[in-house]
C-alpha cells in the first residue's frame, strides 16, 4: 500500500540539518570532505581488514540499517510469500515488467548485493547465503524446467529467423538455409559441471501468477491460475516493440492457452510447432550478482569468515562461466562486417565472440514429447548500459571467483579490455556514453547506412536493442554502467577506467544540482547527435562529432543512488573532493524523502495514456488467455490485462484516459530502495561515517543575499543580480532557484538564466553557501517576464524512415522540428504535413504517436484527404502540438517524434511513390514535408 503521509527517519540525526548544493558549472564545494578524504590513502588499495566493518553507530551506517530494515519488514510488502523480491511494492506499474508483483533477475541481483552489504556491517552472512539459495530454487531454472538439454547439438545451436524492426512484421519465418556457427562453450561447461543444463537467471517471473500460466519453478508444467510464482516472458517482436505492445507468454508452452500452437506462432513462423520451454537471460543482472559475490568474499575474508560464504561465491563463479554466452553473436556467426544473412559466415571457436556483455542470451528446447531437442543463442547487440568491467576483472583475477572452465579466465581477461575500449569508443565530446553496436543490423545481418562507424567491425547504433523509447535516452543506463566502472577503478586502479571516469564525472557533475532546501536534480532524458569515430585501438579518436545533450531533468531516487555510488568509488580512489562532496549532498537530499516504506518521490506518468493502445496480432490469429480473455485483432493493452483495473490507483489512470491530468504515483521499486541502502553503506565504508551529515567545525551560515533584482530580459532569458552575502570563512557560491527548482550555482553576484519561453513569467530566489556546506535562507522573491518572440518564427523539419519495407501495412517515420526563427516559438501554433497516397482500400485511417521526446500526449495527429490530389499525394498526415508542448527556444528542436499510420482494415500501402517518403535511416532535412506557423507555410514544398 502507498503511504500518503511521509514518515521521517526514526533517527533524525541521520538527515542533514544544513543544506548543500553543487553548481551548474561543476565547481562543487566539498561537504565534510576533510573527514571524507582523510581515509583516501586507505582507499588506494582494495578494501582490506581496515575497511571491513563500519562503525555501528555511524550516521550513514545507521541510514543503511534503517533502509535495510524497511525493505526486510514484512509489513512493507517488498517480498512475496515465497521470500522472493517483487519488482515494486505497488502493483499498478508498467515499465519493463507490466505489474509490480512480477520480479526480475535485476531485483535478485540487487537483493544479493544488499545482503552482502548487510554482512559487512553486521558480520551476519546467513541472509546473503539465503538470497543465493532462493535464486537457485526459483529464478535459475532447475533441471525439470529445462529437461532436454542433453539433446543439444553445439554444431547446430539454433535455426536462423530474422528479426524485424516492427511488431507487425511478425511472426518471423525460420530459415534453415542461412548458415549458423558452432557453440564452443557447451562441451567444456558440461565437462566442468557434469550437466548440460544452463546456470543463469531467467529475467522475468510473475510472482502473483496474474497471467495464470502457472509455470511454477520445479514443475516443468503449466499449472494454470492460482497463487504461485510463475516463469513468464515478453518482448519477442523487434526493436519497436515497447512494453505497451507485448504479448506475455509462458516460458513452458504446452499449448494449454493461447491459440492451437500456444503463443509460439505469434513470434516464429514454422511448418509445425512443438511444445517447448525457453528462457532469456539479462547479462547485466548476472554480472551484478557476481559483483555482489566479490564484495561479500572481500568483506567476509576481512572478518575471518570466508568459509561462511564459500558456497555462495562458488555459485557466482559458476554463473560467470555461463555468462560468457552473452559474448557471442546470436547465431555464432563471425564478428565484424556482417551485411547479409548468407554472406555473414558461420564461425567456429572464438571467431563469433565479441567479448562484450550483450543484451541477452537465451536457451530452450522441447518438452520431451515427440523427440528431444534444444537450442542456444547469444546476441550480437551490445549496449553501454550493460557493461560490467568489475565483473570481468573479478572473474579473471580473484581465484575463488575464476570459473572452472579452462577458457573462462582468458575470456574474461579479454572481455575486461574490450569493455573498457567499448566505453572509450562511445564517449561523447561532452563525456556521456552513446548507445552501442550491432553485429546484425536490424537483427537480420543487414547493411548499415553508408559511413556508419564501427567497433571491431560491428556497426554503431545510437539506440541499440529497442527504439520505443530510444534505449540510450535514459540517464539511468549511464549511472548503472559507470558505478561498475568506478568500482573496477577502485579495486584495480585501471588507467583506462580512470580515463573514462574523469571525463564522465565532470559532465555528470556539471548537470547535477542540489539546492539549499534539499531539492535536487540530475539528467533524466538525453539527446544524441553525430557518431563516434571508427575504433582504432592503437589511436582512439576524439569523437569530436559525437554529442550528448540533456533534454530534461529528474530526481528518481534509484538513479540518484547509482550516481552517488559512482561518485563515492571514484572519489575514494582518486581523492577528488568535489565528487565526494556531491555524493554526500545527493545522499542527504534523497534522505529527506524518507517515508514508512523507504525513500521515494512522486512521478508523473504521461506514458500511461497508452493503456488503451491496441496490441498487434497476426491476421486471423485468435486465442484465449488462462483468465479467459479473448486475444486477437482489436485486443488492447488493458483489455489483455483487465486485473489492472482492480489495482489501487486505477481511477487516476482512467481519469487521464478520459482527458484529465496525467496520474502521479509514488513507487517503491525494490532495486531503487536497495540501491539507496547500498549507497549509504558505501559512503560510510569509503569516505566518512563520523560526525553526521555535513560534519565539520564550521556551522555558521552566510547572510541572506539582498537586493535581488531583474536587470535585463530577452524573449529567451532573464538576467539577475544581487548584493554579496558575508560569511566568517567566505561565500563559496550562490544557488539560484527558478520556480522553486535549483538551476545554477554561480560564484559571482549575477546570473543569466537562458533557454526560456517567450512571454512567460518566472519566479527567482537566491541562497548563499560557504565551503563547509552551510547555506543561508532564501532571498526575497522577484519575478522576471521574458519578452514576446519576434515575428511568427521559422521552422524546419527533419525526417528519418523507420521502416525499410515499402509495401507493408504501415507508414512509420520519425520527425524532428527545429526553430529557425529569432525568438521562442509556441509549438501550439505549428503544424507539419507528410504527404502520401492511400493506394486504394478504406478511406479511414488510424494514427499513432509511438513515442515523443515531448510526450505522446502533447502530439496531435490525423490523416486528411486532399481536395485536389497531386502526383504522389492524395492525403497527408497532419502533426500538431497541444499547449502542453510549450515553446521552442530559438535554435532548439522538438526532439524525436515517432509516428505510425495504418489503414482501418490493415491492408498494405505502396509507399515507393509517396511524395514525402525518403529512404534515409538517420535524420535529414526534409524539403518535401511542410511546416506551417499560424497557418503560414514556413518550410518545405507542397506537392
Amino acid at each position: 500500500m502507498q503511504h500518503e503521509v511521509p514518515e521521517r527517519s526514526p533517527k533524525p540525526e541521520l538527515l542533514s540539518r544544513r543544506s548543500f548544493a553543487t553548481v551548474a558549472g561543476g565547481a562543487l564545494v566539498a561537504l565534510g570532505v576533510g573527514q571524507g578524504l582523510a581515509r583516501s590513502a586507505e582507499a588506494q588499495a582494495p578494501p582490506g581488514p581496515q575497511a571491513a566493518a563500519a562503525a555501528a553507530d555511524g550516521p550513514y551506517t545507521q541510514a543503511f540499517l534503517t533502509q535495510y530494515e524497511k525493505i526486510k519488514n514484512p509489513a512493507n510488502g517488498y517480498f512475496s510469500p515465497d521470500g522472493i523480491p517483487f519488482h515494486s511494492v505497488e502493483t499498478l506499474i508498467v515499465e519493463a515488467p507490466d505489474h509490480g508483483h512480477q520480479t526480475t533477475s535485476e531485483a535478485f541481483s540487487f537483493w544479493i548485493w544488499l545482503e552482502a552489504a548487510y554482512g559487512r556491517v553486521t558480520g551476519d552472512w546467513a541472509p546473503f547465503n539465503k538470497s543465493w539459495e532462493v535464486a537457485e530454487a526459483s529464478i535459475i531454472p532447475p533441471h525439470i524446467d529445462q529437461p532436454t538439454n542433453d539433446s543439444y547439438s553445439p554444431a547446430k545451436p539454433a535455426t536462423y529467423a530474422p528479426e524485424h524492426p516492427q511488431v507487425t512484421s511478425y511472426p518471423s519465418e525460420l530459415n534453415p538455409a542461412v548458415p549458423v556457427g558452432s557453440d564452443p562453450l557447451a562441451a567444456e561447461l558440461a565437462s566442468s559441471y557434469g550437466t548440460m543444463d544452463v546456470y543463469g537467471m531467467h529475467w522475468l517471473m510473475d510472482l502473483d501468477n496474474v497471467y495464470g500460466f502457472g509455470n511454477k519453478p520445479g514443475t516443468g508444467d503449466e499449472l494454470g491460475p492460482g497463487k504461485m510464482a510463475s516463469f513468464i516472458n515478453s518482448y519477442q517482436r523487434g526493436a519497436q516493440e515497447s512494453v505497451w505492445e507485448t504479448v506475455p507468454q509462458p516460458s513452458t508452452d504446452l499449448f494449454k492457452y493461447g491459440g492451437p500452437n500456444g503463443y509460439l506462432d505469434l513470434f516464429v513462423k514454422d511448418a509445425s510447432y512443438a511444445k517447448q520451454w525457453k528462457y532469456t537471460n539479462a547479462p547485466d543482472a548476472d554480472a551484478r550478482a557476481v559483483q555482489a559475490a566479490y564484495w561479500a568474499l572481500t568483506w567476509a575474508r576481512a572478518q575471518g569468515k570466508e568459509s561462511q560464504v564459500a558456497a555462495s561465491v562458488a555459485r557466482a563463479a559458476k554463473m560467470g562461466d555461463y555468462l560468457r554466452y552473452s559474448m557471442f553473436d546470436k547465431y555464432f556467426k563471425k564478428i565484424g562486417n556482417c551485411t547479409s544473412p548468407t554472406g555473414c559466415q558461420a564461425a567456429s571457436g572464438r571467431d563469433a565472440q565479441h567479448y562484450l556483455l550483450s543484451w541477452y542470451y537465451a536457451w530452450g528446447g522441447s518438452t520431451g514429447t515427440g523427440g528431444g531437442w534444444a537450442w542456444r543463442i547469444g546476441d550480437g547487440i551490445a549496449h553501454q548500459g550493460y557493461q560490467n568491467p568489475l565483473a570481468a576483472w573479478v572473474l579473471s583475477t580473484v581465484p575463488a571467483l575464476v570459473p572452472k572452465s579452462p577458457t573462462a579466465k582468458g575470456d574474461w581477461q579479454k572481455s575486461l579490455t574490450r569493455q573498457l575500449e567499448f566505453l572509450r569508443w562511445l564517449q561523447s565530446a561532452e563525456g556521456g556514453l552513446a548507445g552501442g553496436c550491432s553485429n546484425s543490423w536490424d537483427g537480420q545481418y543487414g547493411t548499415p547506412p553508408a559511413g556508419t562507424p564501427t567497433f571491431y567491425g560491428m556497426a554503431y547504433d545510437w539506440q541499440p536493442v529497442y527504439h520505443d523509447p530510444p534505449s540510450n535516452n535514459w540517464f539511468g543506463f549511464q549511472v548503472w554502467c559507470m558505478e561498475r566502472v568506478a568500482q573496477c577503478y577502485y579495486v584495480s586502479g585501471n588507467a583506462s577506467a580512470k580515463t573514462v571516469l574523469d571525463k564522465w564525472v565532470a559532465w555528470a557533475a556539471e548537470h547535477t544540482t542540489v539546492g539549499a532546501d534539499g531539492s535536487y536534480r540530475f539528467p533524466s532524458t538525453l539527446g544524441w547527435t553525430g557518431a563516434p569515430d571508427t575504433w582504432n585501438a592503437a589511436s582512439p579518436g576524439a569523437n569530436a562529432g559525437l554529442h550528448v545533450s540533456v533534454v530534461d531533468y529528474g530526481n528518481d531516487v534509484g538513479v540518484g543512488a547509482a550516481l552517488a555510488m559512482t561518485l563515492i568509488y571514484y572519489a575514494a580512489k582518486s581523492g577528488d573532493a568535489d565528487a565526494a562532496g556531491l555524493a554526500k549532498a545527493l545522499l542527504d537530499a534523497m534522505a529527506g524523502h524518507a517515508d514508512a516504506q523507504g525513500i521515494a518521490v512522486p512521478e508523473t506518468r504521461r506514458d500511461y495514456d497508452r493503456f488503451d493502445d491496441p496490441v498487434h496480432f497476426p491476421a486471423g490469429w485468435t486465442g484465449t488467455s488462462p483468465q479467459g480473455v479473448k486475444l486477437g485483432a482489436g485486443t488492447t493493452f488493458i483489455g489483455m490485462r483487465p486485473w489492472l483495473k482492480q489495482e489501487p490507483g486505477w481511477s487516476k489512470v482512467q481519469a487521464y484516459l478520459d482527458g484529465g491530468a496525467p496520474p502521479v504515483f509514488t513507487y517503491h521499486r525494490f532495486w531503487a530502495q536497495a540501491a539507496l541502502a547500498l549507497s549509504f553503506a558505501s559512503y560510510a565504508e569509503l569516505l566518512a561515517d563520523e560526525g553526521g551529515p555535513g560534519g565539520g567545525d564550521d556551522t555558521t551560515a552566510p547572510t541572506i543575499p539582498a537586493g535581488l533584482t531583474v536587470t535585463a530580459t530577452t524573449s529567451t532569458s532573464v538576467t539577475l543580480s544581487w548584493t554579496a552575502s558575508t560569511d566568517d570563512t567566505g561565500v563559496a557560491a550562490y544557488d539560484v532557484y527558478r520556480d522553486g527548482t535549483p538551476v545554477a550555482g554561480p560564484t559571482a553576484t549575477s546570473y543569466t538564466d537562458s533557454g526560456l519561453s517567450a512571454a512567460t513569467a518566472y519566479r527567482y530566489r537566491v541562497a548563499a553557501r560557504d565551503a563547509a556546506g552551510n547555506a543561508s535562507a532564501l532571498s526575497t522573491e522577484v519575478t522576471g517576464t521574458t519578452k514576446a518572440g519576434t515575428g511568427t518564427g521559422g521552422a524546419k523539419v527533419q525526417y528519418k524512415n523507420n521502416d525499410t519495407g515499402a509495401t507493408d501495412n504501415a507508414i512509420r517515420m520519425s520527425l524532428k522540428v527545429g526553430n529557425t526563427g529569432g525568438g521562442a516559438l509556441s509549438l501550439s501554433t505549428l503544424t507539419v504535413r507528410y504527404y502520401f497516397t492511400g493506394d486504394g482500400g478504406p478511406s479511414s485511417y488510424t494514427t499513432w504517436c509511438d513515442w515523443a521526446m515531448l510526450g505522446g500526449a502533447n502530439i496531435t495527429h490525423r490523416v486528411v484527404a486532399m481536395s485536389s490530389p497531386k502526383a504522389g499525394a492524395d492525403r497527408y498526415l497532419e502533426v500538431g502540438f497541444t499547449a502542453g508542448a510549450g515553446s521552442m527556444a530559438a535554435g532548439g528542436d522538438s526532439g524525436e517524434i515517432q509516428l505510425r499510420v495504418h489503414k482501418s482494415d490493415w491492408s498494405n500501402f505502396n509507399e515507393a511513390d509517396d511524395y514525402s517518403r525518403g529512404t534515409n535511416s538517420s535524420f535529414t532535412d526534409a524539403s518535401k514535408i511542410t511546416a506551417y506557423v499560424g497557418g503560414e507555410l514556413v518550410w518545405g514544398m507542397e506537392p
